[in-house]
Parts: structure tokens; C-alpha cells; sequence
């Protein structure tokens, strides 16, 4: 396998480095977005952190609903046995919930 990828990606880079360019001739290239306009002031912004424990939230109630709805679903043809990995899942899920609401409890998140 490791074989096939050398022979498959070798010749792949070795061909699109022969018929790349070699300088770029444009300077809109060398700037950092390719949008047409012209970047004006710092790259860099501030980002609000208050708004952390509600993304982490959402994320956790997500994964959750996902997974829940793919079990519940093939409930009746899972052995009971598959009960107990979903309730290990759903402590930890519910772990990251509580930890997100102990965040957004707080103001001054990190």
C-alpha cells in the first residue's frame, strides 16, 4: 500500500512542479485575501469570548442530537447490551453541558 502511494503521489508532484510557474507576474497574488479589495487595517481582530460557553453548547447539543437520533433510531435492533455505551456517552455529553453552563455563568470567561 505504502508502495502504491509513493508511485501514485510521486509522479503526480514531480509533473505539477515541471509545469508550474516559476514567478508570479501578478502582485494581487502575494496579498492575503484574493477578493478584489484592497486590505485596510490590522489583520488581526479582537475576539469576544463572552459568546464561548454558547458555541460550546450548541456543539455539545448537536454531537448529542446526532447521536441520540442514530441510536433511537436502530433502538429495536440493538442488543440490550448497547444501552450501556449510550448512557456512558450521555454522561459525558451532559459533563460538557454542565462545564458550558458553569462558563456562562461566569463573566469574565478566561
Amino acid at each position: 500500500m505504502f508502495g502504491f502511494a509513493i508511485m501514485a503521489v510521486g509522479p503526480a508532484l514531480l509533473i505539477s512542479r515541471m509545469i508550474s510557474p516559476r514567478k508570479l507576474s501578478n502582485p494581487v497574488k502575494f496579498l492575503p485575501m484574493e477578493a478584489g479589495q484592497v486590505p485596510k487595517g490590522e489583520g488581526r481582530t479582537h475576539f469576544m469570548m463572552q459568546y464561548y460557553a454558547y458555541v460550546l453548547m450548541f456543539v455539545v447539543f448537536d454531537v448529542m442530537a446526532i447521536f441520540l437520533y442514530a441510536w433511537g433510531s436502530s433502538l429495536l435492533n440493538l442488543p440490550k447490551t448497547a444501552t450501556l455505551p449510550i448512557i456512558a456517552f450521555l454522561g459525558i455529553m451532559f459533563a460538557a453541558m454542565a462545564f458550558a453552563l458553569y462558563q456562562s455563568k461566569r463573566r469574565n470567561i478566561w
